[in-house]
């Protein structure tokens, strides 16, 4: 069966009895009032108009694509925020090119300096206080996730509460009880400078908890691992905090493995509320996924366009009180 010709824009024009130009700037978004804009979305969508990639990339100058820069996609929240910001992008008429920095800072290094094409950069960082990050800043739009990048002038910052959100995971396992509690972060030795990492020790000081903190990847297996070794010791915790819930995932396995009872031989929490956690009884700290796509989404595009200057948007923690906690 012959493929329908794709329509042209000049017959969206004829339809809605305006210019190329003027439809032009509508399915922009630019230049019309919105009963425009309206008429002519629906005419093309009748028509089966799409805008080609390529010839609007040469007449503007950008591509439509935002590169988007994970740290870990073994960690399930980030494969959701990914998943969210492809979507969200697409429904702006822009694409997403997915990167996985894999938890490595090094490769989250090459990735960003070796990224060619695209727009704009939303990054949720393994190593915020690297340096090249001021330099990339100066020649791309970048938004950044989580926390702030070192010395870098970004476009726009959706950057979490970190001290709130440590503050109140560890005031909430201090009230039920808890004095030894296991930290268990992505973190590694190389990259010593996140935020979370260093109000975590200080808030376990300023409440009087027993504190030990250990990197953990955030693979299902090797976070299983890690936990089986630290449940195994020979005074283990009562309690452990894991900067992600994919980590916790793997305490809860691990729990289950050794036949230790949730929250009754220990008590579990994560900290980003991923959507599983809740089917799972998991407590966690939630930063709130949506908001969070829509605002970097957002602001990357107007980044992308020219249309703002820098902006910072802090999100504020709130706890999911479940059954993982005793």
């Amino acid at each position: 069966m012959p493929q329908r010709k794709r329509a042209t824009i000049r017959e969206v024009a004829k339809a809605t009895g305006l210019s190329p130009a003027a439809v032009s700037y509508a399915l922009r978004g630019m230049q019309v009032s919105e009963e425009t804009q309206r008429r002519v979305q629906q005419a093309a969508a009748e028509l089966g108009y799409e805008a080609d990639p390529i010839a609007r990339a040469l007449a503007s100058g950008r591509t439509g694509m935002i590169g988007v820069l994970c740290g870990s996609l073994e960690d399930l929240w980030q494969q959701s925020l990914a998943v969210g910001i492809g979507r969200t992008l697409r429904e702006k008429e822009h694409y997403a090119l997915i990167l996985d920095a894999s938890g490595d800072p090094e490769r989250e290094r090459t990735l960003a300096l070796q990224l060619r094409g695209v727009d704009g950069l939303i990054v949720q960082p393994v190593d915020p206080a690297a340096a090249f990050w001021a330099e990339l800043a100066e020649s791309l739009p970048v938004v950044v996730i989580g926390d702030a990048l070192k010395d870098a002038r970004t476009a726009a910052e959706v950057v979490f509460d970190n001290l709130g959100g440590v503050t109140l995971a560890l005031e909430y396992l201090r009230a039920r009880g808890h004095r030894r509690v296991a930290v268990l972060t992505p973190t590694r030795a190389s990259t010593p400078d996140r935020p979370a990492d260093r109000h975590v020790t200080d808030e376990a000081a300023r409440l009087g908890l027993e504190l030990e903190v250990a990197t953990c990847p955030q693979g299902l297996a090797p976070a299983t691992e890690v936990a089986r070794g630290l449940l195994t010791t020979t005074a283990p915790p009562s309690a452990v905090f894991c900067f992600s819930d994919s980590i916790a995932y793997g305490v809860l396995k691990a729990a289950g493995e050794l036949g230790l009872k949730v929250p009754g031989d220990v008590s579990v929490m994560g900290y980003d509320d991923h959507p599983m956690s809740e089917l799972l009884g998991l407590t966690s700290v939630n930063w709130n996924l949506d908001g969070i796509v829509q605002a970097a989404v957002r602001l990357v595009v107007a980044a992308a366009d020219g249309t703002i200057r820098r902006r910072r948007i802090i999100q504020e923690p709130t706890l999911r009180e479940r059954t993982s906690v005793g």
